[in-house]
């Protein structure tokens, strides 16, 4: 899996993986504030943004794609940053390969399973089929029923783009997400101790990582250390981006 990704600055490499639903274009602000000290792989995870769609899709299968990458790219360690489903992919890729990582950041996400709280809009964009649509207005539209947040629509319709025929189309490869979903919200595979230093951010409004999932935490990544975002919510980086920037850099700096 040739994941696509897109290269900012210079310096210590820095991986940064997106959510559900997301591409490395929703972290592009964060990857340039970045690259005035370090060297930035924002990467499209596979069934989204460029990168190849494939059948299977789970957390091992995602750390595989991501140990791939580095030795594409002659990368013997990075620190990883990971939001929601990358934070998970980071963390899985993180106990099966610890030498590979140098630190890691994991964003507003715990290694446990999580309620299928998507499935309403996951179907809701299976539905969609925007080729039947002549613009984004009108798709927006067509989703506003089933998904009310206006915020929610646009950031799902960045994931919309034109094929060869000039019809509207999904990048994300939404059967595949759909048959896997369970796999997706599913807890990681506990594969052992990670020693990196860890940082994990959660967003004050936020309820994804709670204090209860710290003992977990501790166990997988004994050197964990915590970081709570006051008035952010799940959305964290994109909310709060200074705040967000300080406790990143203060940490990768460390």
């Amino acid at each position: 899996m040739k994941l696509h990704y897109k290269l900012y600055g210079q310096g210590p490499p820095v991986v940064v993986l997106h959510g559900l639903f997301g591409s490395l274009e929703n972290w592009h602000y964060i990857s340039g504030q970045l690259a005035a000290r370090f060297q930035v792989y924002g990467v499209d995870q596979r069934n989204h943004g460029r990168s190849p769609h494939a059948p299977e899709i789970d957390y091992k299968v995602m750390a595989a794609d991501l140990l791939e990458f580095l030795d594409d790219h002659g990368l013997a360690s990075a620190h990883l940053l990971g939001h929601s489903m990358g934070g998970k992919t980071a963390m899985q890729f993180a106990m099966l390969y610890p030498q590979r990582v140098r630190r890691l950041v994991v964003v507003d996400i715990a290694p446990r399973s999580y309620e299928p709280s998507h499935r309403e809009i996951l179907d809701a964009m299976l539905r969609l089929q925007p080729g039947r649509y002549r613009s984004r207005l009108e798709m927006d539209q067509a989703l506003s029923s089933a998904i009310p947040e206006p915020a929610v629509r646009q950031f799902l319709l960045k994931s919309v783009t034109r094929d060869g025929d000039g019809q509207f189309a999904w990048r994300l490869n939404l059967d595949a997400l759909s048959a896997n979903y369970d796999r997706i919200t599913a807890a990681l595979s506990e594969e052992g101790p990670c020693p990196a230093p860890a940082l994990f951010i959660s967003g004050e409004l936020s309820d994804y990582l709670r204090p209860g999932d710290h003992a977990t935490i501790l166990r997988l990544f004994p050197e964990a250390v915590f970081r709570v975002i006051p008035g952010a919510s799940h959305w964290v980086h994109a909310e709060a981006p200074g705040p967000f920037l300080r406790a990143v850099l203060e940490f990768l700096a460390g």
